[in-house]
């Protein structure tokens, strides 16, 4: 009973509730904190210390950014259960909410300076001209409409995919290794009201999660840069339970020497018979992919991971045409 008593005790007061009702709405670090609720920060650093020691906040730093975010509704059912009975109508609440709205907003803007200002143009499909729609949807055809319990986007950029799949999935986690990216993906899923997606700063080599911890994973244009994508398949397989499934959307294998050398891509697409081995090797069954026609070819493979069996070493995928 005393954890329970402890956790009570630590959301008794208006302004962690202030602090948990913004969690439920994305992430946030301190000094967004500060600027929403216009109190100090030692003050605002001692609440959000003892939401975390009562297990109602979960901290996730993130190089010298510290981010906190409510935990999974299944394990600290408590947090969802209070910010349940707040009332929406609250004043207090409300105008919290219109300065987290200016937060966000300035979020995104200083996010998209940041690429501007490096020339790196974020949205990969526009910038290959590919059709976004008709990729999408053939994604969407491979997702069951309900009961993914918990997805994991590797790579997931701006976390257009976390907010395209959220109402399919109990809960979801995007993974990238780009501080900016992931600001304009908290942004993102934070203006939508999508508290049940979350990213984090991470290697998707080294997966900072459990094995067999996800249901679905994806992959969506993330292997042609990979330096070793068997070994991102094989990190992938680790985290998924047996029988889980794992999407990838891929270039097919093609010749425009433009498209590498602007874009920084390491392989020139995947050819059906490379994907296949890779995917082999690292454990999934593989099936026959769905292909989406535009200025290039797209393929689609759902596969499964297998029961356990050792894997073979990672190997890369000669059948590019590009040699290590």
């Amino acid at each position: 009973m005393e954890p329970f008593l402890t956790s009570l005790r630590a959301a008794a007061e208006p302004t962690r509730l202030r602090l948990l009702a913004l969690a439920a709405r994305g992430s946030f670090c301190v000094m967004e904190f500060t600027e929403i609720l216009g109190q100090s920060q030692p003050r605002l650093s001692r609440h959000l210390r003892l939401l975390c020691e009562a297990g109602l906040l979960d901290r996730v730093r993130e190089g010298a950014n510290v981010w906190f975010t409510l935990p999974p509704a299944s394990a600290k059912p408590l947090a969802a259960a209070l910010l349940a009975h707040l009332p929406e109508d609250d004043p207090v609440l409300a105008a919290d909410r219109r300065q987290a709205a200016r937060v966000l907003a300035e979020r995104a803007r200083v996010a998209s300076e940041s690429f501007r200002r490096q020339g790196s143009d974020w949205d990969e499909m526009r910038a290959l001209g590919l059709p976004a729609g008709a990729i999408e949807a053939a994604l969407l055809s491979l997702v069951p409409p309900a009961g993914v319990q918990n997805l994991l986007d590797i790579g997931t950029g701006t976390g257009r995919l976390l907010e395209l799949l959220a109402p399919r999935v109990a809960r979801a986690t995007g993974i990238d290794a780009s501080k900016a990216m992931l600001a304009l993906a908290r942004s993102r899923l934070a203006r939508a009201g999508l508290s049940h997606c979350g990213v984090r700063l991470a290697d998707m080599y080294r997966l900072p999660f459990a094995d067999a911890a996800f249901d679905l994973a994806v992959l969506q244009m993330v292997l042609h840069y990979a330096e070793d994508p068997a070994g991102v398949l094989s990190e992938a397989a680790r985290v998924l339970r047996p029988g889980g499934t794992l999407i990838v959307a891929e270039l097919a294998a093609h010749q425009r020497a433009d498209v590498t050398g602007r874009l920084a891509h390491r392989w020139p697409g995947f050819a059906e018979a490379a994907m296949d081995d890779l995917l082999a090797d690292a454990g999934f069954v593989p099936a026959a992919p769905v292909d989406v026609a535009g200025a290039m070819l797209v393929r689609l493979w759902r596969v499964r991971r297998a029961p356990d069996r050792p894997l073979t070493a990672s190997r890369l995928p000669a059948e590019t045409g590009i040699s290590a």
